[in-house]
């Protein structure tokens, strides 16, 4: 069966999407700690992050990377914070935090909830920085 993600790829699940590539796609979670909170998700369906090829991994670092810098220039935080849990969805995915604090990453706080119209200016703030 397809994991969320895989659905949200083929576009079966809409998504706010900042950017993608041929192996990648980058989208606001849509229960995010923080205001900008992103997830990257190779296209390909792979459960576990250590078991991408060597190539799709530093790529989907490199890919990372960049909406990362994108987040810094269009959120106001200290720094952007990575984690990859990949307990919850059976899909390899890194998670891109604005935080100001450690406790920013803390994923049992209750999420945020924000409307449409907020999705689509935090959206929009990221993808004007891309570069």
């Amino acid at each position: 069966m397809a994991s969320i993600f895989s659905k949200i790829i083929e576009g079966q699940i809409p998504s706010y999407k900042i950017t993608e590539t041929e192996d990648f796609l980058a989208f606001l979670d849509v229960f995010p700690l923080m205001e900008g909170h992103v997830l990257v998700v190779p296209k390909k369906e792979i459960d576990n992050i250590l078991d991408l090829s060597p190539v799709l991994y530093t790529s989907l670092f490199s890919f990372t990377q960049k909406i990362g810098k994108a987040i810094e220039a269009a959120i106001p935080c200290k720094k952007v914070g990575i984690a990859v849990i990949g307990l919850e969805v059976p899909h390899a995915h890194i998670h891109l935090v604005p935080i100001n604090s450690a406790d920013d990453l803390n994923f049992t706080r209750p999420k945020l909830t924000f409307s449409k119209e907020k999705f689509v200016s935090i959206q929009e703030a990221i993808v004007s920085k891309l570069s």
